[in-house]
């Protein structure tokens, strides 16, 4: 029998799948303490909570028989994952049970930021004035919606926003085209050119490096006249003093807002505009995603008990006594060449190809694995972990293939990782483990070099000319960047170089398109790690 505890109120409904299995025995805990609730748990095999409690290593001490954590909700913020792995204990989420509501939820503030609705509700109650000519709004009928993300939600926003007679453009670098052309939308392949032919825009994309304050000045600047913005997805992805500027301007018609960088945020600079309409983070908050959530973590705290599967879990104790030492370090090295191949390509990849050589080719599903999910982290909105990449790449029509390295090589063990993408482009990267524990990266299409991939990495290819080099430590020493690591290869028989630039901060996109125009520059992109 298994004890399964559940600390915060959930739908009864979730607590009925629990009750009717007959390996499992409820415990109700959520009218507890929560600094007595621990002591509660100590020979619970689950646990289902939600953000209420905080699960940290203080209150992991407690749960000595404590097998899986249920997370009734997307985030994972209150639960301590590194701690939690180091007891092998499985932490699950439900990313997908809001989704519908968090989709309506888009929709309302769309239709409020056209209508003003909740204004002229306002005035007509509370201060009985009758007043039609002041709240003449707009269609959403023939408008053109951008989506910047295209993933769960925003597919339903699109599908949704076009039943209503609306164009839809999207912009997401790491979807299929077809994703998109399917339903009839327009994907773009430049940022701009949604920003500049929407009449309302809307984001749904994780936050991250690359998207935090994605949408700033100069993005507003571009786009049109009167335009509607809405943000149900992450605070942060508008840079809110832009917002701020845009509204003050007149160039931002009517904001919708449900999320905000800080939060709590009971109050805020937005907030005195009247064409601002904003929630506490309500996206996710309707009765029906609340049943489906809670029906989801019954069920897949089950299924983990039994050992059925972990499709939601976020980490996972890997067993790492099947693989050996050497094998071990080259999974590192194996995510952090999926996450280099993601951030340069910034686009959709189809198939991730794996070739191996030397000892290694005995844990290559592992490596496939551990490649995966660095590709996946920086392309989807949703937790990657070890347990869910396969059910993720599979939905979103990525393959993996394994094979054996049949050149000839001067490594003892070599992984070689092949991406497709964008109609027949392949980029190649191979890397290698210099023992103890030196993990590099050593060829990237025809080019021979050996650097080791963490942190900020400029990746330069130019004409091999003198002068090109010179220019661009000119231009970043002029930014005040400082250049830690410098590395070169170079393919003479096409007078063509590669370079690997590592530098001590992050390097903004107006430096990069600085370099690019230097004479003899072919490309240039930014990768952390």
């Amino acid at each position: 029998m298994f004890k399964v505890a559940v600390c915060d109120p959930i739908s009864e409904k979730g607590i009925e799948i629990l009750r009717n299995d007959k390996d499992v025995v409820v415990e109700i805990k959520s009218g507890i303490d929560k600094k007595e609730l621990p002591k509660e748990l100590i020979d619970s095999d689950a646990i289902i909570t939600r953000s209420s409690t905080t699960i940290d290593k203080e209150f992991l001490g407690y749960c000595k028989n404590l097998k899986v954590i249920g997370r009734a909700g997307v985030g994972v913020d209150n639960i301590d994952l590194d701690e939690a792995s180091k007891k092998g204990i499985v932490v699950l989420n439900m990313p997908t049970g809001n989704t519908l509501a968090a989709t309506e939820h888009t929709m309302t503030h769309m239709l409020n930021c056209m209508r003003f609705m909740p204004n002229a509700n306002y005035e007509l109650k509370y201060k009985h004035t009758w007043n039609r000519k002041k709240w003449m709004g707009i269609e959403l009928y023939e408008k053109t919606l951008g989506i910047i993300g295209m993933g769960r939600i925003g597919t339903r926003v699109a599908v949704r926003a076009m039943s209503f007679g609306a164009d839809v453009v999207v912009y997401d670098p790491y979807i299929p085209k077809e994703k998109a052309t399917k339903i009839g939308a327009r994907i773009v392949d430049d940022l701009d050119e949604l920003l500049e032919v929407s009449d309302i825009i809307t984001i749904h994309t994780p936050k991250t490096e690359e998207t935090y304050n994605m949408i700033g000045k100069d993005e507003i600047a571009k786009m049109k006249d009167g335009v509607i913005l809405i943000n149900c997805a992450r605070g942060g992805l508008y840079n809110e003093k832009a917002l701020y500027d845009g509204l003050k301007s007149g160039k931002i018609r009517a904001l919708g807002i449900d999320v905000f960088e800080n939060e709590p945020q009971p109050n805020h600079p937005l907030f005195e505009f009247d064409n601002v309409f904003v929630t506490p983070h309500l996206g996710a908050n309707t009765y029906e995603s609340q049943i489906r959530v809670a029906e989801g973590i019954a069920k897949s705290v089950i299924d983990a008990l039994k050992g059925r599967g972990y499709e939601n879990a976020v980490n996972i104790k890997m067993e790492e006594e099947e693989i050996s030492e050497i094998g071990k370090q080259f999974l590192g090295l194996a995510e952090r060449m999926g996450s280099f191949l993601s951030q340069y390509i910034k686009g959709f990849i189809k198939k991730v190809a794996l070739y191996s050589h030397g000892e290694i080719g005995s844990c290559m599903n592992s490596l496939g694995l551990f490649t995966i999910v660095g590709v996946l982290k920086n392309m989807v909105d949703e937790h990657v972990n070890y347990v869910n990449a396969p059910y993720i790449a599979k939905d979103r029509g990525v393959d993996v293939e394994t094979d054996v390295y049949d050149k000839t090589t001067e490594f003892k063990n070599y992984l070689l990782i092949k991406a497709y993408y964008d109609d027949g482009k392949t980029l190649e990267i191979g890397g290698t483990v210099f023992e103890p524990n030196k993990a590099r990266i050593v060829y990237m299409d025809g080019f021979d070099m050996e650097i080791e991939l963490t942190g900020n990495i400029i990746v330069f290819k130019n004409y091999d000319k003198p002068g090109v080099i010179g220019k661009v430590g000119l231009i970043l020493g002029e930014h005040k960047i400082n250049i830690a690591d410098f590395r070169l290869g170079r393919k003479k028989d096409l007078g063509e170089a590669l370079s690997f630039i590592k530098v001590d901060q992050e390097v903004s996109d107006s430096i990069l398109k600085e370099i690019l125009n230097i004479d003899g520059a072919i490309l240039i992109a930014k990768v952390k790690l």
